[in-house]
C-alpha cells in the first residue's frame, strides 16, 4: 500500500531494517520462545547498536534525527519478525522521551549519545501494583536528604526492566497533583533491585518486570524537569511515545499475520484446489487486508502529524486503539482459517496472537483510549501534549530538512 507520507528515505530505511531483522533476529525467535521469561540481552544489544534507538534523538547528540514516522517503520519491521524485540526497541525509545523533552543540557549531553549508540537502554517506570493507569495514584516516595533524594517503592510492568541501564522513575515528593517528580536512576545504584523475571503469555524474550527501590539515594541533579513535573513527564512520554510505539508493534505483528495467512492458504488444498480459492476464505483474507490497511493509515498519519508539530493527541490515541484491536481481530480470523494447525507451536500464528494481546494494556487500555477520545469529542479534553511539546521538535526538524533524509537511512 502506498502512503503519501513516506519518502524515499523511509523506503530505504524499511529495506535496511527488514534485511537486518530477517538475517539477525528471525533465527533467534525459537530461542526466545523457549526461554519464555528471560530477556535476551545479547540480541537487544545487537539491535540497539544499529543506532535505531536514536531515531528521534537530534543529530547533535549522535541520533538519527529522523522523526516519529521513521521510528514507526523501525519498530514495525522488527515486530514483523519478533514482537518481543519490537517491544524492546519501542520501550527503549519510550525511555528517551523524558530526556529529550525535559532533560537539562547536561543530562542530554550525558545520556542521549549513549542511547543513540546503543550503549545505554533507557526505561520509564511509572506503573505500580495499586495504581495502574491512574498516575496520580503513585505511592513510591522520594525524600530529600541533603544533595540526594531517597527513593522507596515498587514499579511494575517496566519495559526492559532487566536489561535497562537507566530507569526514568516517577515518585511522589509531596502531596497533590503537583507532587510527582521524575528521576534518572542508574540500574547499578545501591538500593535498586529487580524482582525475578516472570514468564508471561507472549512477547517471550522481552522483560517487563518489577523494579524495587529500597532507600535508593539519587542525586538531585538526576531530577528530570522540576520538582512537581512528574505527572507531565509521565503523561507526555506515554502520549508522544508510548501510544505510537505500541501502535507500531501492533502494526508489525498485523503484517506478519497477513503474510502468514496468505502463505498458508496458498500452500494448503481443499476439495482439489487451493484453500484460498474458497469464497469464505477469500472473505476472511479480505477482512484481514482491510483491517491492515486501516491500521497502517492511522499509524502513519498520527506519526506524520507528530513529526510536523500539529496537535494530534486524539490521533495517537486512535492509532493505538485501532492497531491493537484490529491486530487481535485479524489474528483470531487467521486462527479460524488455519484451524487446528494454527495452534501448533511450530507455526508462528499462535505467537502472533499471544504477542498482540500483550499490547492492550500498556499506555492505556482500549477503554482508556475510548474514554479520552470521548472527552476530546465532547470538548472536555485537557492538555494537548503533542501541541505543547511536539511543535518545538517539529520546527527544529524542519530547519534540518535537507539532512533528514540522509539521517533516516
Amino acid at each position: 500500500m502506498s502512503d503519501p507520507h513516506l519518502t524515499d528515505a523511509h523506503v530505504r530505511l524499511r529495506e535496511n531494517v527488514r534485511k537486518f531483522a530477517e538475517a539477525e533476529i528471525a533465527a533467534a525467535v525459537p530461542g526466545l520462545e523457549g526461554a519464555r521469561g528471560s530477556a535476551d540481552r545479547e540480541l537487544a544489544t545487537l539491535i540497539a547498536r544499529q543506532g535505531w534507538i536514536g531515531a528521534t534523538i537530534d543529530r547533535a547528540y549522535g541520533g538519527m534525527g529522523a522523526g516519529h514516522l521513521a521510528k514507526t517503520i523501525i519498530i514495525e519491521e522488527i515486530s514483523r519478525v519478533s514482537g518481543a524485540m519490537g517491544a524492546m526497541v519501542q520501550a527503549s525509545q519510550l525511555g528517551t522521551a523524558k530526556i529529550i523533552h525535559y532533560g537539562t543540557d547536561e543530562q542530554k549531553r550525558t545520556w542521549l549519545p549513549q542511547i543513540a549508540s546503543g550503549d545505554c537502554l533507557p526505561t520509564i517506570a511509572v506503573t505500580e501494583p495499586g495504581s495502574g493507569s491512574h498516575v496520580l495514584g503513585v505511592g513510591a516516595t522520594g525524600r530529600r536528604r541533603g544533595r540526594n533524594y531517597v527513593l522507596t517503592g515498587r514499579k511494575v510492568y517496566v519495559g526492559n526492566s532487566h536489561i535497562g541501564h537507566l530507569h526514568g522513575i516517577v515518585v511522589r515528593t509531596r502531596p497533590g497533583s503537583r507532587g510527582l517528580t521524575a528521576f534518572l536512576v542508574e540500574a547499578d545504584r545501591p538500593g535498586l533491585t529487580l524482582a525475578p523475571e516472570v514468564p508471561a503469555l507472549g512477547l517471550h524474550g522481552f522483560s517487563f518486570g518489577e523494579v524495587i527501590l529500597d532507600n535508593c539515594p539519587v542525586p538531585a541533579a538526576n531530577m528530570i524537569g522540576q520538582e512537581g513535573d512528574g505527572l507531565a513527564v509521565a503523561y507526555s512520554s506515554s502520549v508522544l511515545y508510548g501510544r505510537p510505539n505500541l501502535t507500531a508493534v501492533a502494526l508489525g505483528i498485523h503484517q506478519a499475520v497477513m503474510e502468514e495467512v496468505t502463505a498458508f492458504t496458498s500452500e494448503r488444498h481443499r476439495y482439489g484446489r487451493h484453500l484460498h480459492d474458497l469464497a469464505n476464505i477469500k472473505l476472511k483474507v479480505g477482512q484481514i487486508a482491510s483491517r491492515l490497511m486501516t491500521a497502517r493509515l492511522t499509524a502513519y498519519h498520527a506519526a506524520h502529524l507528530l513529526d510536523t508539530g500539529r496537535p494530534c493527541d486524539a490521533d495517537l490515541m486512535n492509532a493505538k486503539l485501532v492497531n491493537t484491536e484490529l491486530a487481535i481481530d485479524s489474528a483470531r480470523a487467521a486462527m479460524e482459517i488455519e484451524a487446528a494447525a494454527g495452534l501448533l507451536i511450530n507455526r508462528p500464528l499462535e505467537r502472533f496472537l499471544r504477542d498482540a494481546l500483550h499490547l492492550l494494556a500498556p499506555a492505556g487500555t482500549s477503554d482508556i483510549q475510548l474514554l479520552r477520545l470521548g472527552e476530546a469529542a465532547l470538548g472536555l479534553g485537557k492538555a494537548q501534549w503533542s501541541e505543547e511539546l511536539a511543535d518545538a521538535v517539529g520546527e527544529a526538524r524542519s530547519d534540518r530538512a535537507p539532512h533528514t533524509a540522509d539521517a533516516a537511512v
